[in-house]
């Protein structure tokens, strides 16, 4: 089982932070150099993959060993060559008329440290180039080159004080480590890739079933065999989202205006400029909160319920596909919700990571006509759905987004659903997910956790 350790770390001097900075400057611009050969063999080539791998990486690599070690240099390449046959593998599925997976054109692999995006200076280490110790001091040691070495007149590897405590700080086998620095947080961070033993993970306390509703106003609806019903508002976080995207556009609308090189060329997708406006560090700052807010509610509710479901002895959860979610959201504002704010496809990808640590798998089936046939009399073109209520003429009223878990999970199970009992109804509040009946602590008083993120005081875990 695979997950990741996330953590800020801290240079133990200011020599050590300027030599740190050298180091992923370098990284950057050794990845810029090899990208910008692939991307020039690229366009001459009409898009074609051939050219690429022509690039002289081994001239580069000697270029900067000395500053970064062969080691590191040849990550960097390494990486760069993951994205570019990602980049290919992803087009292939664009242009693959019976793949759905991908809806917008892909655009190749990018430029690291451009001031307009914050200076976002990446770095990569391999497995056996660097050293994690946990424990009160939480340590990490990496491999710098000679060059480097000699200039700031340092010996051995450079020690790093890591911030947190891991989420998974036993483990059978690290991987390559990311490390980056982010001039609009001002932090240094690392995510340490993990492969975790079998022992780590729970089994099922029996052969429950479980359904998933993904929704705009309600961002799951839940229904299990055993006849629980767990639903998950989401209306104030997406008000919240909305507002911040607001401020972005405010912000945004009262700078100069300035077409880039990267935004005003044509796209294959839909062949027309594309013009752009300066950011600005607050700007920036607003997109990463917004991001981390819904992070984190995403995370904590995919905790929140793959542990009501392991209580009950759920074994498989089945979620509808994002094409049967794109077909029915059918509207701009609710399409922004599902997709812009609560990012499906990765709302998707954490909830499998999550269940795979209680032995739950989860299983894409197609939830076509869920969300309008009653499940009374099984019609679909009568049904009328007014906000989130469901209406038959047969003479059901139901929750419509409740009952369209209730329907889908019966549709992929043997086994029998018992009778519903009175639906638990979560809401957040910046912090967890509360019952809305046992909501004792008023949400001015919680703390808002994009500060702790944004002060890089916590190490986390992600998948």
């Amino acid at each position: 089982m695979k997950r990741t350790n996330t953590f800020a770390v801290r240079p133990l001097s200011d020599t050590g932070e300027q030599l740190l900075r050298d180091l992923l400057d370098a990284s950057a611009a050794l990845w810029n150099e090899v990208n910008y050969q692939r991307l020039m063999r690229y366009n001459d080539e009409d898009g074609f993959d051939g050219g690429v791998w022509d690039a002289d990486t081994g001239r580069l690599e000697g270029k900067y060993k000395s500053v970064l070690g062969a080691s590191t240099a040849q990550q960097v390449i390494r990486k760069n060559s993951e994205a570019w046959r990602g980049f290919f593998d992803t087009k292939n599925k664009y242009h693959d008329e019976s793949n759905t997976s991908v809806t917008e054109h892909p655009e190749p692999p990018g430029f690291r440290g451009n001031e307009d995006d914050g200076r976002v200076l990446k770095g990569v280490i391999r497995n056996t180039s660097y050293t994690v110790e946990w424990g009160e001091r939480s340590r990490l040691e990496i491999l710098v080159g000679s060059e480097l070495k000699d200039r700031y007149d340092h010996t051995g590897r450079l020690r790093l004080e890591i911030a947190g405590d891991p989420n998974w700080p036993e483990y059978e086998k690290q991987g390559r480590l990311d490390l980056w620095y982010d001039e609009t947080d001002g932090t240094f961070r690392a995510s340490q890739p993990v492969t975790l033993s079998a022992e780590t993970r729970d089994t099922p306390l029996a052969d429950e079933k479980a359904a998933l509703d993904i929704g705009a106003n309600n961002l799951v609806a839940c229904t299990t065999t055993t006849g629980e019903q767990y639903l998950y508002e989401g209306r104030e976080l997406f008000q919240r989202f909305r507002e911040t995207t607001r401020e972005i556009a405010r912000l945004q609308s009262k700078l100069p205006e300035r077409r880039s090189l990267s935004e005003s060329r044509k796209t294959e997708s839909s062949g027309r400029l594309r013009e752009g406006r300066y950011s600005s560090k607050r700007i920036r700052r607003l997109y990463r909160k917004r991001t981390r807010r819904r992070d984190h509610a995403q995370e904590a509710l995919c905790r929140d319920l793959l542990e009501r479901l392991y209580a009950e002895g759920v074994d498989t959860v089945y979620i509808g596909g994002l094409t049967d979610v794109l077909e029915r959201h059918w509207s701009v504002r609710v399409n922004a919700k599902t997709h812009n704010f609560w990012a499906f496809k990765q709302f998707t990808d954490r909830l499998v990571s999550t269940a795979e640590e209680y032995g739950i798998s989860v299983e894409v089936r197609s939830e076509a006509w869920t969300s309008q046939e009653c499940p009374q009399c099984g019609g679909t073109d009568r049904t009328t759905r007014h906000q989130d209520t469901l209406t038959c003429p047969c003479g059901f009223e139901g929750h419509a987004d409740l009952t369209a878990s209730e329907t889908f999970l019966k549709r992929y199970t043997n086994k029998e659903v018992r009778p519903m009992a009175r639906p638990v109804r979560l809401e957040w509040d910046s912090h967890e997910w509360l019952e809305l009946s046992h909501s004792h602590r008023p949400k001015q008083q919680r703390t808002d956790p994009s500060t702790v993120h944004r002060d890089g005081n916590v190490a986390s875990g992600e998948s």
